[in-house]
C-alpha cells in the first residue's frame, strides 16, 4: 500500500463503507454492454455473500452519452440498474455526472467517507471478485485502488504476447484504468472529481488524488477484460493505445520491450 501523504502524516483508523456505487459510462455498446451488466451481476451476487457487517448498499449507474444505437434497450433489460442519458460526447463528463448523480440519490450513504466508487467501461467484464477486493482493501486503508486490464479475444495470440511484453502486470503495477479504477467519495470530492474532458479523465484524477495525498494499492488481483478493438469510442484512449503500440509489431519491435507510459494508459 502506497501512502502519498508524507513522512509527518498521522494514520487513522479507517472507515466503514456503508454503500458503494458503480457507474459505467455508455457509447453506443450495444453489442458488449451486455457482457458488461452481466459481469457486474455475478459480482455485486459475490458480494451479497460476503459476511455482514461487510455488505453494504450497492447501486449501479448507466450513463448512456450520445447513443445512437440501441445500448438504452439493452440496458433496459437491467432493471435494478439506473440509467441516465445525456448529450455529452465525453468520457469524463459522462463519469463526473454519472457519480454526481449517484453521491446525491436516496440510497446513498449519509457521509462521503462511508461511500465508494467503482468505475469500470461499458466494453469491458469485471471479474467475480472485483467489489468484495476493493472493499477488504479499503477496510485496510486503501483510499484509491488501480486494477489492470486485459485485452479479450479481438486480439490475436502474437498480438496479445506483445501486449503482454509491454505491459508489465503484477502488484504494484504504474497502470491507470478508468475501466478498473475504485476510489473512497471524500477523496473523490476532494480532488475535484473525473474533468470534464474526452481522454486522460482517468490518468487526471489519479494525479489530484496523489497530490492531496491519498492511500493507494495498485493490485493485479481484479483484473478487467477489455475490448481488444483498435477504433475506440474516445481519443487516446485504449484502442488508440493498442494501435499504436500493440499494432507495432508489424513496424518492428518496440525498443527493449519496455512497459510504455501513454496518455489515458499509463
Amino acid at each position: 500500500m502506497n501512502n502519498n501523504a508524507g513522512a509527518g502524516s498521522v494514520p487513522r483508523h479507517p472507515p466503514s463503507i456503508d454503500f458503494v456505487t458503480i457507474v459505467v459510462p455508455v457509447r453506443d455498446e450495444e453489442v458488449l454492454l451486455p457482457r458488461c451488466l452481466s459481469a457486474l451481476t455475478v459480482a455485486i451476487d459475490a458480494l451479497k455473500e460476503a459476511p455482514q457487517p461487510d455488505r453494504p448498499a450497492v447501486s449501479v449507474l448507466l450513463v448512456l452519452d450520445r447513443c445512437t444505437d440501441l445500448s438504452a434497450r439493452v440496458a433496459a433489460h437491467w432493471s435494478d440498474f439506473v440509467r441516465i442519458e445525456i448529450d455529452a460526447g465525453a468520457v469524463g463528463i459522462a463519469r463526473r455526472d454519472g457519480i454526481a448523480r449517484a453521491l446525491r440519490g436516496p440510497g446513498a450513504a449519509p457521509a462521503a467517507e462511508g461511500i465508494w466508487i467503482a468505475n469500470t467501461d461499458a466494453d469491458s467484464a469485471v471479474p467475480p471478485n472485483w467489489l468484495v477486493t476493493q472493499l477488504a482493501l479499503a477496510r485496510n486503508g486503501a483510499e484509491l485502488v488501480l486494477g489492470t486490464v486485459q485485452p479479450d479475444d479481438d486480439l490475436a495470440a502474437h498480438e496479445l504476447a506483445r501486449w503482454e511484453v509491454l505491459h508489465a502486470i503484477g502488484e504494484g503495477h504504474p497502470h491507470v484504468h478508468g475501466a478498473n479504477l475504485g476510489v473512497r467519495a471524500d477523496r473523490y470530492l476532494a480532488a475535484g472529481g473525473f474533468a470534464p474532458v474526452d481522454r486522460d479523465e482517468d490518468v487526471r484524477l489519479v494525479a489530484a488524488l496523489r497530490d492531496n495525498g491519498v492511500t493507494e494499492v495498485q493490485t493485479a488481483l481484479i483484473p478487467v477484460l477489455t475490448s481488444g478493438r483498435r477504433v475506440g469510442r474516445t481519443p487516446a484512449g485504449f484502442a488508440g493505445y493498442l494501435r499504436d503500440h500493440v499494432d507495432a509489431d508489424r513496424r518492428g519491435p518496440a525498443p527493449g520491450g519496455e512497459a510504455l507510459d501513454v496518455a489515458g494508459v499509463v
